[in-house]
């Protein structure tokens, strides 16, 4: 149960709604945004006292139905609830650190994607693996560090040589957003891994507006469908994305196709010729 950062994202959630949200009365003019915590306390049916002390990190571990009617109080979606749970400690939580190694299966598929730009990424980011077409659409992986192929890091940090965006790509801001909310939930699954903490650290001293980000406590990205890359070779190409959960490593696999026959899928087609050397930024 991680109380500071429990308590922490109940009061961001209280703060964010109205009364009218929950069927109150506004009522006078209030002092400090969203609802007061014995309206939290009553809609739950839980004591004031309690539920001050959970948003205070004071409180014992909540059961299962104490925060399914938090849950319901504060209005909470699906994957809020889940990771409300999750800080609890009321659902599974992973233990050590997060998986790395790539099965085979998964590496022997990347490479019968020929028309597909294909990579593998863990749960904090991490490009653990490629096929040649993801890299001549994005960077040739093979020739930086490791820690440089953490796309997380690159999203806020980015080197000089990237300039404003992150390969060209026509959704940063909300890539971005996107990274804050499953480093929050890889946070969540993985408290004592000094990788996990060690990057979230580093991307809350080193960018101003990762921090911003991180303070709002959002834990459900928004779907990103497709998206644009500006190759220097090749001009704009805009592809299909699809990321597919790999459970049992908690990884992901990202796809970037286009429809056959379309221009974007012969550019893809064309950068397939060119290899990896045609990366859109290299050393």
């Amino acid at each position: 149960m991680d109380k500071q950062e429990l308590g922490a994202f109940l009061r961001n959630r209280r703060e964010r709604l109205r009364p009218e949200d929950v069927g109150l009365p506004s009522g006078p003019r209030r002092r400090t945004p969203g609802l007061r915590r014995e309206e939290v306390a009553v809609l739950a049916h839980i004591s004031t006292e309690y539920y001050v002390r959970l948003e205070q990190g004071r409180a014992p571990r909540p059961s299962a139905e104490v925060l399914a009617g938090i849950a319901g109080a504060l209005r909470l979606t699906d994957a809020e609830s889940d990771h409300l749970h999750v800080l609890a400690g009321t659902a599974p939580s992973r233990t050590g650190s997060h998986p790395r190694e790539v099965r085979p299966s998964i590496l022997a598929l990347l490479e019968r994607l020929p028309q597909t730009a294909a990579m593998v990424t863990s749960a904090i980011f991490e490009v653990l693996a490629w096929n040649d077409l993801a890299a001549a659409l994005m960077e040739n992986f093979a020739e930086i560090a490791p820690a440089d192929r953490n796309l997380a890091r690159r999203a806020f940090l980015g080197p000089a040589r990237l300039g404003s965006t992150l390969y060209g790509v026509s959704d940063v801001a909300a890539f971005r957003q996107h990274v804050v909310m499953q480093l929050r939930s890889a946070l969540a699954r993985y408290p004592a891994d000094s990788e996990v903490t060690g990057l979230i650290g580093e991307l809350r001293t080193g960018s101003a507006e990762f921090a911003e980000l991180w303070e709002r406590h959002d834990v459900q990205p928004a779907a990103v469908l497709t998206k644009t890359f500006q190759h220097p070779v090749i001009g704009p190409i805009t592809v299909d994305c699809d990321a597919l959960t790999l459970p049992d490593r908690d990884q992901h696999l990202v796809l970037y196709s286009a429809p056959p026959g379309s221009p974007d899928a012969e550019a893809l087609a064309l950068l397939n010729v060119l290899g990896a050397d045609a990366g859109a930024y290299r050393r």
